[in-house]
């Protein structure tokens, strides 16, 4: 490794005093766990989305373990998604009875579009679960005409989303949608996620999943505190969001605005930079109007030209004190799921070509325009066979 510089991680947290006062404001309160910050926070979330109801948990996998089991699953049950996502969603479908439909990807964006999906539904299909990738809004219109069309609802995967609008329209406004506030997302809660939604009734009964099936929050909005004749309404989980991280996320709901900018001025360094690096490409920015929120900056290595696979750069770009990421390898290709799922007779032509060659390149608020640089000066020197 490259002792002469600091190490430049992929991915950074941008946390701030007033971030540290407030959480210290939290732990000095007596009370830690879900309570009035939590509640300030979903309703930050219906501001800045404009849903009609957010409801805050301790990830946006138990976002999505709680959609899926309020949709009493039955055997032989299908939910189309994309393979090149996070594993969490397929290991979800899978944990409640129903079988993953992969549908492939356009081949520059990431994302899934209403035509890879159409021929996949069957009188099985229960839901379509699409991706918002790497801060890019997916095109909703036509995936909402097929949703009305073959009468299967949608549930937007928007872990990367936050901040993104699509034709004017925040991600998250109508439908539901699930973001994330892992600490590599734009805000972070240090772990979180939101469940956003306009049906008041799923929005009830995600609230009381999160918190044992009780018919009380654990922090009552009217009595502030737990109502002593809270009874079991169904069998229910543990996924409330603590004050502690809520508060946290207060803050960088706050910061939104300035991150994205900052991202987006990082990105376009990026891709001035990489412009005539053939061996390099970036993901497309789509066509129709919209705000790209610029979670991740993913770019694809030609393997063929350079003549050393992904994996291998990606440990290159390490010896130089450069950190990287991969989101994603194709859920299909795991392990568990090469060896337990159906494949499907439709290839993944665009997914297993994108899951050999990208990667994601360093992209967070506290970096500036010289980090660009020397990430790009690094990955032309290791293609050309030099040593910085």
């Amino acid at each position: 490794m490259n002792k002469n510089q600091p190490f430049l991680p992929f991915s950074a947290p941008s946390i701030g005093q007033e971030e540290i006062d407030a959480v210290t404001q939290v732990l000095r309160s007596g009370w830690i766990t879900t309570g009035p910050r939590a509640s300030e926070l979903e309703e930050a979330y219906c501001q800045l989305t404009g849903c009609q109801h957010a409801v805050a948990l301790y990830s946006a996998t138990a976002g999505m373990h709680l959609a899926l089991h309020a949709m009493d699953f039955k055997p032989g049950d299908e939910v189309i998604t994309p393979s090149l996502t996070w594993v969490s969603t397929i290991n979800m479908i899978v944990a409640m009875g129903a079988k993953p439909v992969f549908a492939d990807v356009d081949r520059n964006s990431l994302m899934i579009r209403a035509g890879h999906i159409e021929p996949l539904v069957s009188d099985r299909t229960r839901l379509i679960i699409p991706v918002h990738y790497a801060g890019a809004p997916l095109d909703m219109d036509e995936l909402r005409e097929l949703s009305k069309k073959t009468g299967v609802p949608l549930l937007e995967d928007a872990a990367h989303a936050i901040g993104a609008e699509y034709k004017s329209e925040p991600v998250g406004a109508t439908g539901t949608a699930i973001f994330s506030m892992h600490p590599i997302k734009n805000i972070t809660t240090g772990e979180g996620g939101m469940f956003c939604t306009d049906d008041a009734l799923l929005a009830e009964r995600i609230r009381r999943l999160k918190f044992h099936g009780l018919g009380v929050d654990a922090f009552d909005r009217e009595t502030h505190g737990r109502a002593p004749q809270a009874e079991v309404i169904e069998p229910g989980f543990k996924y409330n969001l603590p004050d502690m991280n809520a508060v946290l996320g207060c803050v960088q709901i706050k910061r939104l605005d300035q991150f994205i900018e900052k991202r987006r001025l990082l990105a376009e360094r990026y891709l001035h930079l990489l412009s005539d690096v053939e061996e390099i490409s970036p993901l497309s920015i789509p066509e129709y109007q919209h705000r790209h929120a610029w979670h991740l900056f993913i770019v694809r290595l030609d393997t063929e030209r350079c003549g050393m696979s992904r994996d291998e750069f990606m440990g290159a770009l390490k010896t130089h004190a450069i950190g990287s990421g991969l989101h994603f390898r194709a859920a299909h290709m795991q392990k568990y799921f090469r060896e337990n799922l159906d494949p499907g007779a439709d290839p993944l032509t665009n997914t297993e070509w994108n899951s050999d060659r990208i990667m994601s390149l360093p992209l967070f608020p506290d970096m500036n325009p010289e980090d660009v640089e020397r990430v790009v000066k690094t990955i032309k020197s290791i293609l050309s066979g030099r040593k910085t």
